[in-house]
């Protein structure tokens, strides 16, 4: 009597996976792969060396400034005590790389978020592609990211950064093209109304309207991009997340608390500016009569420069 179905058939499915990976894929991409991590690792060293090189007051007070205007009094002077208190515990180094790194992945997630969400929005049968893609992604546990991307990136920052544009992507794309396809649908007919293009309505329309929601998403693959990016430690990223890992591989509590802590503070500010930002774009939400000026302004542009080439 059988039990379960994996008595009548088994499947070796991790079987057919290794080989797959280490039959076909490594030896064939591997070099495309390698060369494709150059501009990831240009924009990293680049920004790394540029924080690591600010003086951390001239920082400190660049990013007290930005959380003063967009996430008010309090969060500034909470940014002014942490950076402080990042900088008296001996971390402000790793604490500007952690920053060069999450900068960096929501850089290349936005180049590449928000196209692929705006051509969702405009095509059923690419959303219907793209959807299941992006469930995988947010369902498989950030761990299992890392064995792929060693072998086929190798170890050090640039492949952390790697794993972490993957494991932070989909909430940019899924609220970008959630922000596209609710615009209002009689906005999106007079602006066929007063014949706009596509690329007019996209960027004078679509995008301002759906702004607040795209920024919500970018907060979203932020906080991921963060959590990632301790993670990613251990295929030899560095950082705040270094400083964790360290700790908990020597049992040193107080400096994995440490940098545990630094970390913490780090998300804090950056949450806030973020979700400050988006809030700043709701109350500048432009409306009907500014939508139907700029198409009327954009169409009349276009009038004239047809008269003038006649």
């Amino acid at each position: 009597m059988l039990d379960s179905p994996g008595d009548l058939l088994t499947i070796p499915f991790a079987d057919w996976v290794n080989d797959f990976v280490r039959g076909w894929l490594v030896p064939n991409f591997r070099p495309a792969f390698r060369a494709a991590q150059v501009p990831i690792t240009l924009v990293l060293n680049a920004l790394n060396d540029f924080f690591n090189a600010l003086p951390m007051l001239l920082t400190t007070g660049v990013f007290a400034l930005a959380a003063w205007k967009w996430a008010g009094r309090g969060i500034a002077i909470f940014t002014l005590i942490g950076f402080a208190f990042i900088d008296m515990i001996g971390l402000w180094p790793q604490t500007m790389t952690t920053l060069a790194m999450i900068i960096t992945s929501v850089l290349f997630c936005a180049v590449i978020g928000i196209p692929v969400g705006i051509v969702s929005a405009r095509s059923d049968l690419t959303w219907k592609i793209v959807r299941p893609v992006l469930d995988i992604m947010q369902t498989i546990p950030s761990f299992v990211y890392l064995v792929p991307i060693v072998m086929l990136f190798g170890v050090g920052m640039a492949p952390g950064i790697i794993a972490t544009i993957i494991f932070a992507l989909p909430p940019i794309i899924r609220l970008t093209n959630l922000g596209i396809r609710n615009v209002r649908g009689d906005l999106v007919e007079a602006a066929q109304a007063f014949g706009s293009t596509a690329w007019q309505m996209l960027w004078d329309l679509q995008i301002p309207l759906a702004m607040r929601t795209i920024m919500a998403g970018l907060n979203q693959t932020l906080m991921l991009a963060l959590s990632m990016v301790v993670i990613a430690a251990l295929i030899g990223a560095g950082g705040l997340g270094l400083v964790v890992n360290t700790g908990l591989g020597r049992l040193d509590v107080g400096g994995a608390t440490a940098g545990g802590v630094g970390i913490v503070i780090l998300a804090i500010v950056l949450d806030r500016i973020t979700q400050g930002l988006g809030e700043a774009n709701r109350s500048e939400t432009v409306s009907l009569r500014q939508v139907l000026f700029n198409l009327v302004r954009l169409r009349g542009t276009e009038t004239v420069r047809k008269t003038e080439r006649a």
